[in-house]
């Protein structure tokens, strides 16, 4: 039997995963334009999350590997709010927990949490952590998201539950085992205290983030009207291949990165 011939890409269609037209990833000319660039977005990030409210107290951490230095992250200071945090507030982290850029101190738990990630995920770029209503109350039934909808497929196979809690999380030996738990997963629900989302970019693993967030108050909802249908494994698998594309999570905080850096133009002070 003759093989089939591959039929041309339809011209509505880009060269991408999704055959969406997403532009390249920046390509910064030396260490110092690319930790320029993750910081502003780091600061952008931090408003966001800020604007959607996920402040809570002192909670909520977000990190970004130095680009020179990968024992290194720059993360958000400790009592600083998201609303108000700018590029001049963020502090470099090294593996030891000094300060090693920056004035002000850091929170002992975005220490230990962020600091094992980035050590056990080299591919983890970045990694974010809140405590946020919906997903804490989905970690609070036990439950992961299901693949009630395409936005959560994104998460199918590619998330876990960490049930041990012993506090708050102060010690490293902790964070290392919310790490190893994490594992490949792109998302980890830690039950009774929060959510944490890691990606290939700052990018990608706020936009999960955000996504994750969502779909725990979709599920709660629907949960709470009636008995959600799921995709099939088939249904799901497609759908987070489109969804759970890293281009497409990346390119999406572009979007709000421009919403952001318009509205709140202050946060890129540095």
């Amino acid at each position: 039997m003759r093989p089939t011939a591959p039929q041309p890409r339809p011209p509505f269609l880009a060269a991408t995963a999704t055959g969406l037209p997403i532009p390249g990833e920046p390509d910064p000319s030396g260490p110092d334009e690319a930790r320029r660039h993750r910081k502003q977005r780091l600061a952008a990030a931090l408003r966001l999350f800020g604007r959607y409210g996920f402040g809570e107290g002192i909670s909520g951490h977000i990190s970004v590997r130095d680009p020179e230095y990968p024992d290194r992250f720059w993360v958000n200071p400790f009592g600083v709010s998201f609303r108000r945090v700018r590029v001049a507030d963020l502090i470099c982290v090294d593996a030891t927990g000094r300060v090693v850029a920056g004035s002000h101190q850091v929170n002992p738990s975005a220490f230990v949490i962020h600091s094992q990630i980035h050590e056990l995920r080299p591919g983890a770029e970045a990694a974010a952590h809140g405590h946020t209503p919906h997903a804490r109350a989905l970690g609070a039934l036990g439950r992961l998201l299901d693949p009630i909808d395409q936005e959560s497929a994104a998460f199918y196979g590619r998330q876990a539950l960490y049930g041990d809690y012993q506090g708050p999380s102060v010690s490293v030996e902790q964070g290392r085992d919310i790490a190893e738990s994490l594992g490949d997963n792109r998302a980890i629900l830690l039950r009774h205290h929060g959510l944490i989302t890691v990606g290939g970019s700052l990018e990608e693993a706020v936009h999960w983030f955000l996504t994750y967030e969502s779909c725990a108050q979709v599920q709660l909802l629907a949960r709470a009207a009636g008995t959600p249908q799921t995709l099939t494994h088939e249904q799901a698998v497609a759908a987070g291949a489109g969804f759970g594309d890293e281009q497409l999570g990346r390119f999406s905080f572009q979007l709000l990165w421009d919403e952001i850096t318009a509205e709140q133009p202050d946060l890129l002070h540095e």
